[in-house]
């Protein structure tokens, strides 16, 4: 419905040039039972009814990493759903960032001009208006001093404990 051709696209084009389409909320992946793909709820408007300043555009929001792991499914928590609304009741900036984004905890989100989704061929993936930022990179000599830091202590410690135990008459653990 996002991104593919034929009738979705000629769905998306009407919505879009209607003026219907307020929001596209990404939501994890193995939310319901039999589906494990990854789902977004879109949010429509009556013609006529969007603020004026939703008008010329279409909220995107990212919600795809917020989730906790239950049994058999992923599960939306009560934080999660309430910074999916509150990215939702969020003000934009010209550029459509967020005018008060919530800390570095805070959703990606983004209104992005129907003038922009149009020039992409009227395609609604998430992906293509919110990028994710990179994960910092570590440095690798620094990653190996602190590997190496936690080795010699892990060292020392099993070294002591063996200690411990033999004073107390325990034996046959390897060294």
């Amino acid at each position: 419905v996002l991104f593919r051709g034929g009738q979705e696209a000629a769905i998306r084009r009407r919505v879009l040039d209607d003026k219907l389409l307020e929001a596209v909320i990404g939501l994890p992946a193995n939310l319901f039972y039999n589906t494990s793909i990854p789902t977004a709820i879109l949010v429509f408007r009556a013609p006529g009814t969007k603020t004026l300043e939703r008008q010329e555009g279409v909220l995107f929001v990212d919600a795809s990493k917020r989730f906790a792991k239950a049994k058999n499914r992923n599960i939306l928590t009560g934080a999660d759903i309430a910074d999916i609304v509150s990215a939702y009741h969020s003000k934009f900036d010209a550029d459509g960032n967020p005018v008060d984004p919530d800390g570095d905890d805070a959703l990606a989100a983004r209104f992005v001009p129907t003038t922009e989704i149009v020039a992409n061929g009227y395609d609604l993936n998430i992906g293509r208006y919110i990028k994710q930022v990179a994960a910092e990179q570590e440095d690798l000599g620094t990653l190996i001093k602190a590997y190496n830091l936690a080795r010699a202590e892990r060292q020392r410690t099993e070294k002591r404990m063996l200690a411990v135990l033999a004073e107390a008459g325990i034996e046959g653990f390897d060294e």
